[in-house]
């Protein structure tokens, strides 16, 4: 995968959220405060960012089949270590488990997973493989 989109409302809560709670790296941050850029991303690995559209952005698109309700939710695969400690940073952060960690089946099979919700209540769905290292090139807890 090379990109996912989501459109926001509160930038600077989303960028917060996905780098201090998650710790993706951000990209163009400060280009996009100086108006230089239309968007930040923050990096899920080598290959995969998360665009953040601000509400200017996806507000103007005029196309409701385009609009904020048609994410059900986006899964990050991880180590089983970096997930105990994105675990253990939601819990430090107040940041609700909707479900889990509950058994769930993916691209390599059945895995842990756990379910949560970004500031704007985008569902995010984070697993580990035992035993599976796909994952080792993810940025978040590493």
């Amino acid at each position: 995968m090379d990109h996912i989109v989501l459109n926001v409302e509160n930038d600077k809560k989303m960028l917060e959220f996905y780098s201090k709670v998650l710790m993706l790296e951000t990209e163009r941050t400060e280009a996009y405060f100086q108006g230089q850029v239309p968007f930040p991303s923050v990096r899920l690995n080598p290959d995969t960012i998360i665009d953040l559209f601000p509400k200017k952005m996806w507000q103007t698109i005029g196309d409701d089949k385009r609009g904020r309700k048609h994410l059900n939710h986006f899964c990050l695969s991880l180590t089983k270590e970096a997930w105990k400690r994105l675990f253990d940073r939601l819990k430090d952060n107040n940041i609700d488990i909707d479900e889990g960690p509950v058994p769930r089946w993916g691209a390599h099979g059945s895995g842990t997973s756990i379910y949560f919700r970004d500031p704007e209540d985008n569902l995010i769905e984070a697993r580990y493989y035992e035993g599976h290292n796909s994952a080792e090139k993810c940025l978040l807890g590493t």
